[in-house]
């Protein structure tokens, strides 16, 4: 009897401890770690091949793309680059593209051609990574870029894609009492449009990632994990050895609706960048899934 209280007794203990630790900790997306491929965007040219499977023994599982041009990611078919990612253990659930083309000219045509390549090699976001504002229109400016954010995810949702806008900084800025970035939140469609939250430059930016998850809970499906180095801030670090901190912002990421995310390494000093975004995945590995 005294042996199955103690049992119950830990049990019970495990638990209440079980329920301190954050929900995502349990979440299996959270621990693929994902590259955004810009990190490698001068090797990745001359040797596709070569640098995927670099990729995938650094630890990474997940990669996004960019650079998708005349057809194909860098001499690749849609169909070819899908089958390199497979042999090398490797999803791609995002790819950066533009669409100031669209906004111009209402054309679809290269929109459509850019969603069709993402959702051919197994996408789940159609991701803007940044788009043009008419700055001399204000707010103005940033509500027609919110309507057009909403267009254009229409489309995706047609493909069976989802939609994401990445920041930059320039989003953060003061226009009155409210902000680019509070705009698009605000004027998109919360069940169309997802954010992609570049962590760096929201704090760059002066912003905080966490107050940002309570404000707008749920909207950032994506984060972009780069650190800032601690000297020069307008530089890129491995993560951890930079002047972000991570670790308080991980535990939020429930709250910030993440389900996937990316290193990426945008001024990457090091002279050997798959070495650098290798150190980023085993600390990110070690320290905060």
């Amino acid at each position: 009897m005294n042996s199955r209280r103690t049992f119950i007794k830990q049990a019970g203990l495990a638990a209440g401890a079980a329920l301190l630790i954050p929900s995502f900790a349990f979440d299996k997306v959270t621990k693929k770690v994902g590259l955004q491929l810009y990190s490698l965007r001068k090797e990745l040219p001359t040797d596709v091949t070569g640098v995927i499977e670099k990729v995938a023994q650094a630890g990474f599982k997940e990669v996004e793309t960019y650079g998708f041009a005349n057809g194909k990611f860098w001499g690749l078919t849609p169909k070819e680059f899908k089958n390199l990612l497979k042999d090398n253990g490797l999803k791609a659930p995002s790819g950066h593209y533009g669409m100031d083309e669209f906004s111009k000219t209402r054309n679809t045509d290269k929109l459509k051609a850019d969603i069709e390549s993402s959702a051919a090699i197994g996408g789940k976001y159609f991701t803007i990574a940044g788009a043009h504002v008419d700055m001399n229109k204000g707010v103005d400016g940033f509500k027609k870029v919110a309507d057009d954010f909403n267009r254009v995810a229409e489309l995706a949702k047609a493909s069976g894609l989802k939609f994401a806008y990445h920041n930059h900084d320039f989003e953060f800025k003061k226009l009155g009492d409210t902000t680019g970035y509070d705009i698009y939140l605000s004027e998109t469609d919360k069940d169309l449009v997802n954010f992609e939250l570049d962590l760096y430059w929201a704090v760059r930016s002066g912003n905080d990632p966490i107050a940002l998850s309570k404000k707008y809970p749920g909207r950032f499906t994506m984060w972009h994990v780069k650190d800032m180095d601690k000297a020069k801030p307008e530089w890129n670090t491995e993560v951890g050895n930079g002047s972000i901190n991570f670790k308080a912002i991980f535990t939020e990421a429930k709250l910030s609706g993440m389900q996937h995310y990316f290193v990426e390494h945008e001024t990457n000093y090091n002279p050997n960048p798959i070495e650098s975004v290798a150190k980023s995945c085993a600390y990110i590995k070690a320290n905060l899934i």
